[in-house]
């Protein structure tokens, strides 16, 4: 059994070293977050990404988000971030929203299919981020087999995943599978991927009504702006509608039930992109499909989970 090390106790500074320092080492880990437990490895080392994809049984078609520890980290990891982009992160971050970004070419790492995009969130959690300041950034999906219930205390964890991960990191229970909230900002305007724990009411607050429907976007919402740091012209072409890969984990009958539903809650308004699937922390519980958070589709074109 690997070991489980206990933040909840005098001992949390030992047991967030101890869970660092496994990162380091190249290993797999599972930690607390502001959804669900995670697990994940260092994102610049391919390895241990394809170790993290190994341990849920899912290929590199659905390669893992990526969390952060401070909104300095998004301009090192993506470009391009439109203005409508960085005033969700001023209103929103720390916390369940993930951004889906063009990433920086330049960067050397492989998290698997991403068609030059990333899927950014930095967690509203203080365990996970004393550990992703010291780490950087790390490649993290739910701390469950893919198709399985999502890991709410640090034991769900371990059952499901055993000995393919050296240190499992316990923060207490979880009280909540409500995933993120994902919004794709690779294009001209925010698309919608999936409502999570941030409403729509909320996004609509920061970036006015309609913002995701091109024909009468809201007030303030502009196009990208490469930043004058980018490495655009070397970036090659930006991902189109059918290109972006799949960031999902959810059990396949439960995710078609939820689609349907989301799909008829929204009469289409978001447009085909706002059926794309992504996949952040947390997965669905196949038992309770009525209650189960996820907005998974098939994806025309990465998150989140």
């Amino acid at each position: 059994m690997s070991p489980v090390v206990d933040a909840t106790t005098a001992d949390r500074e030992q047991s967030v070293t101890a869970t660092v320092d496994a990162v380091r080492r190249g290993e797999v880990v599972v930690i607390p977050t502001d959804t669900v437990y995670g697990v994940g490895a260092d994102a610049f080392d391919p390895e241990a990404v394809a170790a993290v994809l190994s341990a849920k049984g899912r290929g590199r078609d659905m390669p893992p988000p990526v969390l952060i520890p401070d909104v300095r980290t998004v301009d090192g990891l993506a470009r391009a971030v439109p203005e409508w982009a960085r005033r969700l992160v001023t209103e929103l971050w720390p916390g369940p929203l993930t951004l889906v970004l063009l990433a920086q070419p330049s960067l050397h790492w492989d998290l698997g299919e991403t068609a030059g995009t990333v899927a950014l969130r930095m967690p509203d959690d203080e365990i996970a981020l004393e550990v992703l300041r010291e780490t950087g950034p790390l490649a993290v999906t739910s701390a469950n087999r893919t198709g399985e219930p999502a890991a709410t205390t640090v034991t769900d964890a371990a059952v499901q995943l055993g000995p393919a991960v050296s240190v499992y990191l316990d923060g207490g229970p979880r009280t909540s599978q409500e995933p993120s909230t994902i919004v794709d900002c690779t294009g001209e305007h925010p698309v919608v991927l999936r409502l999570g724990a941030i409403g729509r009411e909320r996004l609509e607050e920061i970036l006015g009504v309609g913002f995701d429907r091109p024909a009468d976007a809201g007030e303030g919402v502009a196009e990208a702006t490469p930043d004058d740091t980018d490495s655009a012209d070397d970036a090659g072409p930006d991902p189109q509608p059918g290109d972006l890969p799949v960031y999902d984990d959810e059990d396949p009958e439960v995710a078609a039930a939820e689609a349907a539903r989301h799909h008829e809650a929204r009469h289409g308004t978001a447009g085909d992109a706002a059926d794309a699937q992504w996949e952040d922390l947390p997965s669905s519980d196949p038992a309770h499909p009525e209650t189960d958070p996820t907005d998974p589709t098939t994806p025309t074109t990465e998150a989140p989970r």
